[in-house]
């Protein structure tokens, strides 16, 4: 039974950093291509930021570009989403995501990878004011 769990959400004012973090578990065999998509109020889910196993390659949606830094720990069970200089415009629930493919982490931020991810944390709450 696969499982991510997301912490880390909160509240801050404009040019503030918050610092998510992922924990997997109940994956045993592979290592997970895992990223982060948020889903703003009446907006669709949008890929933020992806990081593929073995090569640990980085993907980022072009909005976050520069401010959000997507890293994993060494047993890449684990990752973290730094964010900096957040806008208002980031305020959304933040879901990590994760897949036993590779694939979906490579085609983030494509409105695609949202719908490949096969598994699915509960989302943390990030809002900007």
């Amino acid at each position: 039974h696969v499982q991510l769990v997301e912490s880390g959400g909160g509240s801050v004012q404009a040019g503030e950093s918050l610092r998510l973090s992922c924990a997997a578990s109940g994956i045993t065999y592979r290592n997970p291509c895992m990223g982060w998509v948020r889903q703003a109020p009446g907006k669709e889910r949008e890929g933020v930021a992806a990081i593929s196993p073995g090569s640990g390659r980085r993907y980022y949606g072009d909005s976050v570009k520069g401010r959000f830094t997507i890293s994993r720990d060494g047993a890449q069970r684990t990752i973290h989403l730094q964010m900096n200089r957040l806008e208002p415009e980031d305020t959304a629930i933040y879901y990590c995501a994760a897949d036993l493919a590779e694939y979906p982490c490579t085609i983030v931020p494509d409105s695609d990878a949202v719908r490949l991810f096969a598994y699915w944390g509960q989302g943390t709450q990030v809002t900007v004011s």
